[in-house]
């Protein structure tokens, strides 16, 4: 009874969640009508269908997963129809006649008809099957048990009273708005504009779902919402005397294969066009069939790619035993990224053993449909994705991920779930986002930002600048660079590059330049040598050389970390810098 209960309760949750927002016009269209007639019956429908679909999902395999699916294209059409219907009924009335009363049954507007039990429900069953909640730890208890038992009706119990959780909140809400849009109506006369501004929320919603913005980026956002309240409900479960016979069962029988709820999210793509494999011989989807595989798609100068390193190398060590592959796909930003002899460079600094395909064509990334540094896609044992993760964090729920996808590989749990806990030395080491006032910022005036040198910048020539002390999150030269499009470069020594910045650790990407000849320099912060604020490349009295082009710890503030001036001046030219970033 205390799960059924800590169910629904996680289902009023989601009333907080982005991931709630698609359906939401769907339930507001039914505000301003009976409620007998109207938002309960459609309701009903939702917490009918949505239980029925995620228990087969849960246990039904690949051709539950198939089915699903037709039924939200099913459903994706009927909604249009409807959100059509009350955007246009002139509009509608050229579609064919079945269509159009169907839509209009639906929706109760067009002709000034009241709405229909029956035509709520059916609504309400198609926001069934388009609803895709956040998953937080209480409902991913209640499909890993189901997963585990098989279909029973317990599992879909559960699962209804989640659902009833969200419709009890969405009820709410709706008598909320109902009253709210009669007011509008009766005061401003507004009932055909606001009939026309719910059918385009209705297809607002459709085109969201469509495009997977339910899924993606709104299970983003809302992850960190409501998961810790969910996560202290379970906490309270043993005090509250908890003695669930299936979820015990699920956690302990050991007869059953395990089988993971993770969703598919599509197939492995071809790891084909890379122009090199370091560290391996070229690997394909075909070859790597059987095993769980991590693709992180990197470029090593990137401070977010760097900090995820330490996770990467644990656990390609951790888990080689149990089946994991993990490949990075090096796809470079900057020009000096495509040079072979530097990617192998940075995977002697960074101590990468695993294989990496050098993607320095972008083909490999076109074929994942990739936009984010770091990305990383985790590949079931089949060959299809079941999660990611865009950008750097996530590491916790990523490692669980991984052993989950090992559980379902070997058909069964280990007991021991323990996580990694890598080392990060110099750059590596994980950001203090909670105090970064200040982000990347690049150099080369195809993207430069915060410029505060009053000669402007003057593409591709030579040019003197100078600079005084900048604002928060302003920069500028002084000396003679010529500014590219990527970078810019120093011409004559002595010149500088001045920032200033709110953040624990100051990063800048350097190169020695065309002839690769190594470039001194000397930073300053506030004036001064930065004594116990260095970084992890230069000494406490603020030397340091270019070497090698790649990203350089100048400022880590061993202290509280404040708004602070950076300096660095070069002792010879010819130096290039790329961006700053911060951590």
């Amino acid at each position: 009874m205390t799960l059924f209960l800590v169910s629904y309760l996680a289902g009023v949750l989601t009333i907080l969640s982005p991931c709630i927002l698609p359906i939401v016009p769907f339930v507001f269209s039914t505000a301003g009508q009976p409620a007998g007639r109207s938002v309960l019956p459609m309701l009903a429908g939702m917490v009918a269908s949505f239980a029925g679909v995620a228990t087969l999902a849960a246990v039904g395999g690949q051709w539950a997963v198939g089915a699903n699916e037709a039924g939200r294209l099913a459903a994706l059409a009927l909604m249009a129809v409807f959100g059509w219907t009350l955007l246009s009924p002139r509009a509608a009335a050229v579609l064919s006649r079945p269509w159009l009363a169907l839509g209009n049954r639906l929706s109760g507007r067009a002709g000034g008809r009241p709405a229909t039990v029956g035509g709520s429900l059916l609504l309400g069953v198609a926001t069934g099957f388009l609803w895709t909640p956040c998953a937080g730890p209480i409902l991913g208890l209640v499909l890993t048990g189901a997963a585990l038992q098989g279909a029973n009706a317990q599992t879909t119990l559960f699962l209804a009273a989640y659902a009833a959780g969200a419709a009890t909140s969405l009820a709410l809400a709706v008598l909320a708005g109902g009253r709210m849009l009669a007011a509008m109506k009766r005061s401003l006369g507004a009932g055909e504009r606001v009939r026309k501004g719910l059918g385009a929320a209705v297809l607002a919603g459709v085109a969201a779902i469509a495009l997977g913005v339910d899924t993606g980026l709104l299970a983003r956002l809302s992850y960190a919402g409501t998961t810790g309240i969910e996560q202290s409900l379970l906490d309270q479960l043993p005090a509250a005397g908890l003695t669930d016979r299936s979820m015990a069962m699920a956690a302990t029988d050991t007869n059953r294969p395990y089988r993971s709820s993770l969703p598919v999210e599509g197939r492995l793509p071809s790891l084909g066009g890379a122009v090199e494999w370091l560290n391996s011989g070229p690997l394909s989807a075909e070859q790597l069939r059987g095993k769980v595989v991590l693709v992180d798609f990197w470029t090593y100068s990137c401070i977010n790619c760097i900090r995820t390193l330490p996770y990467l190398r644990a656990w390609a060590e951790t888990y080689k035993d149990q089946g994991l592959v993990v490949i990075g796909v090096h796809t470079p930003e900057f020009a000096f990224e495509k040079k072979i002899a530097n990617v192998k460079g940075a995977l002697r600094d960074f101590k990468i053993s695993y294989p990496v395909a050098v993607d320095s064509d972008f083909t490999i990334w076109r074929a994942f449909g990739n936009s984010y540094w770091p990305a990383l896609y985790f590949v079931d044992a089949e060959g299809r994705i079941r999660h990611h993760q865009f950008g750097e964090g996530g590491y916790e729920r990523s490692e669980r991920v991984i052993q989950d996808l090992l559980a379902d590989a070997a058909g069964r749990r280990s007991a021991d779930a323990g996580l990694v806990n890598p080392d990060a030395p110099g750059a590596q080491a994980a950001a203090d986002l909670a105090d970064a006032r200040s982000g990347e910022t690049y150099i080369g005036y195809e993207k430069a930002d915060g410029f505060a040198s009053p000669e402007g910048v003057r593409p591709g020539r030579p040019q003197d600048y100078t600079v005084g002390t900048p604002r928060l999150n302003r920069w500028g030269l002084a000396g003679n660079w010529t500014v590219g499009a990527e970078q810019a470069r120093l011409n004559r020594p002595g010149g500088g590059i001045v920032h200033r910045f709110s953040a624990r650790d100051l990063h800048l990407v350097l190169g020695p330049g065309p002839d690769g000849k190594p470039v001194r320099f000397q930073v300053t912060v506030d004036g001064k040598a930065p004594g116990a604020d260095h970084g992890a490349d230069i000494t406490a009295d603020g030397t340091g050389t270019v070497s090698e082009t790649r990203l350089y710890q100048l400022v880590r503030q061993a202290g509280d970390v404040r708004e602070r001036t950076f300096e660095i001046r070069f002792l010879e030219p010819g130096v290039d810098a790329y961006v700053f970033t911060f951590g």
